[in-house]
């Protein structure tokens, strides 16, 4: 408790200048107190100010900070901070020890080290060896509670103004002076040229990695103004209090777009008189980017291309899929930063459930449009198609096809055993722009075959027990608070097994410390026991990291740390055992 009182002390006594620099502070001592324990109402989407609180991202690699833009005198808090300190590869298998050696965190306290997970990359490497990935925990430095300390500096390097305080909150679970809902730290070391897809034997060549992820500010306090003459930040950490961090800032005088982020989507074919589309149909659907002000991000009709995002050509802060420009890994890496752009359609919705099918998409896709074929309903119970924006023909033809023109449309066909009902089609998509990273997504519903509105029946609920406020579903992830128009997106992929949002979620909520409920009680999201009772690889083992020895006989061993096997992991094991949970608290 000792370490839960000297991190309020320390919050306290820091934010309370930080904290009278927004506008809701209080000017009585005691409201100062308050509210560097209220983080404030965060502000509604729609056009913004100079004056209008704006979540920035940090980024430090290395040691060097990434330069920031943000529009001149903006009022700003901080909603992300990305920290790497990696080393160079080396032929030595020493887990990630050399990072309390050398590298930007080795000052740090790394005593408690622990492996906790381990999973190979589904794909091969070009040279037919495999990459494995293991993730490492409990340092001293990552269960502590810590704070960033930011200052506005002016051309002569003398700061200026009251500072921003920011916590990390602390690793086992959520507290009122956590300022970001996401708290994620680890080491991962890299094993490159493991000669099979189960073993490391012989490999030499390893890389090592610590990472800091905070993201998604539980509110717009404290925060400051960018003065007149501030061209840096000043971070410093308290881990490393004699180091500060220097980011450069550039501030921006008019720019040509607004903050925020918006897409709107509708349909270009239009449907029949009673407002319906027809199996077989094709239906094609045309989405418009915009700011928070309703200014499009892009000319009507067209994108920008692939190369001029590589080339970082796009003004407008429309992000497109980071192909091989780093590693992501759900949970544990980066996988916020990812950026792809996603159109789909899935239904009928009343049949919604997830895609178990496992999409190679040498085989699912149609190399005459680029749409993936990911679920039907002969085999899934629910059709799904997807595209990627640019198209996956640009996306995965190599830099030959990356200047091709791309649509601001996307056709699908539906199919000719379409069943009746209510379909959805939604987008998703990032914009970083001057300092602020937002996703989001639209769906749009279509009436296929009837009609007749129909709803999707969810067997999971209780998510806005923790996602409110900063955290909601509109805000996280992809920015979507409709759970049920997931289906498409989320389907097993062959080189990303974990894409159904069940498996996603047993993983993430099982490792999160701050997840505050007993893991084994189902009914915290499952509504009935029914819901539970579908035992697979994926539904067990993307929770659990183990099973009995007569399960490694009859199923074999797990190798995979989100879905235990390969393909076979979404295959239903048994419909007579295991029709009940322990403590699960769902009714029999």
């Amino acid at each position: 408790m000792s370490a839960i009182r000297s991190a309020l002390f320390f919050m306290g006594c820091l934010c309370i200048g930080a904290c009278e620099a927004a506008p809701e502070a209080g000017e009585s001592e005691s409201g100062v107190a308050e509210q560097a324990l209220s983080w404030g109402q965060l502000p509604p989407p729609g056009p913004t100010t100079t004056d209008t609180p704006v979540g920035v991202s940090l980024e430090i690699d290395n040691g060097t900070a990434q330069p920031l833009r943000v529009r001149q005198g903006q009022r700003v808090y901080i909603n992300e901070i990305d920290m790497r300190a990696s080393i160079d590869a080396t032929s030595v298998d020493e887990g990630v020890r050399g990072l309390d050696a050398s590298g930007d965190f080795a000052s740090l306290d790394w005593h408690g080290t622990s492996q906790v997970d381990e999973s190979f990359l589904d794909s091969p490497n070009p040279d037919g060896t495999f990459t494995r990935r293991r993730f490492f925990r409990e340092s001293n430095w990552m269960e502590e509670p810590s704070f960033f300390i930011i200052e506005q500096v002016d051309g002569s390097g003398h700061p200026h103004g009251v500072p921003m305080v920011v916590g990390t909150g602390l690793e086992e679970q959520r507290f009122p002076f956590d300022s970001f809902f996401i708290r994620r730290l680890r080491a991962i070391q890299w094993t490159y040229d493991c000669p099979t897809f189960t073993s490391c034997n012989g490999a030499s060549h390893f890389g090592e990695e610590a990472l800091v992820e905070l993201r998604h500010a539980n509110g717009p306090n404290p925060n400051f103004t960018l003065r007149e003459d501030t061209t840096s930040l000043r971070v410093t950490w308290t881990l490393k209090p004699s180091h500060p961090y220097t980011i450069p800032v550039q501030q921006v005088a008019n720019p040509t777009w607004d903050y925020g982020f918006g897409i709107g989507l509708a349909t270009v074919t239009p449907p029949a008189p009673d407002g319906t589309y027809a199996p077989g149909q094709s239906v094609t659907f045309q989405f418009t980017m915009k700011d928070g002000a309703g200014k499009r991000l892009h000319d009507p009709g067209t994108m920008p291309t692939y190369a001029d995002f590589l080339a970082g050509n796009v003004e407008s802060g429309i992000q497109y899929y980071r192909l091989g420009q780093e590693q992501f890994a759900t949970y544990y890496r980066r996988k916020h930063r990812e950026s792809q752009v996603l159109v789909a359609i899935m239904g009928p919705i009343q049949d919604n459930r997830p895609i178990r099918s496992v999409v190679d998409l040498a085989e699912a896709i149609d190399f005459s449009t680029g749409v993936i074929h990911a679920g039907t309903q002969a085999e899934d119970g629910i059709y799904g198609d997807a595209t990627g924006v640019p198209n996956y023909l640009i996306l995965l033809g190599g830099p030959a096809f990356w200047s091709a023109p791309v649509s601001d449309t996307a056709t699908f066909t539906l199919p000719a055993d379409a069943a009746p009902g209510t379909y959805y089609v939604v987008i998703k998509a990032r914009r970083r722009y001057l300092g602020e990273d937002t996703p989001k997504s639209a769906v749009l519903p279509i009436q296929v075959g009837t009609p007749q509105v129909t709803q999707p029946a969810l067997t999971t609920g209780g998510c806005q027990a923790c996602h409110q406020d900063g955290s909601s579903l509109g805000r996280v992830l992809h920015g979507l608070d409709n759970r049920a128009a997931c289906t498409t997106c989320h389907a097993p992929i062959s080189f990303e097994l974990e894409g159904p949002v069940y498996v996603r979620t047993h993983f993430i909520h099982s490792r999160s410390n701050r997840f505050d409920a007993p893991l084994d009680k189902c009914s915290s999201c499952h509504l009935d026991n029914a819901s539970i009772q579908r035992t697979s690889k994926s539904a067990c083992l993307s929770c659990h990291k183990s099973y009995p020895a007569d399960h490694v006989q009859n199923y074999g061993p797990i190798v995979d740390m989100y879905v235990g096997g390969r393909e076979e992991s979404f295959q239903q094991c048994s419909t007579t055992c295991h029709t009940t949970h322990p403590n699960s608290q769902l009714l029999h």
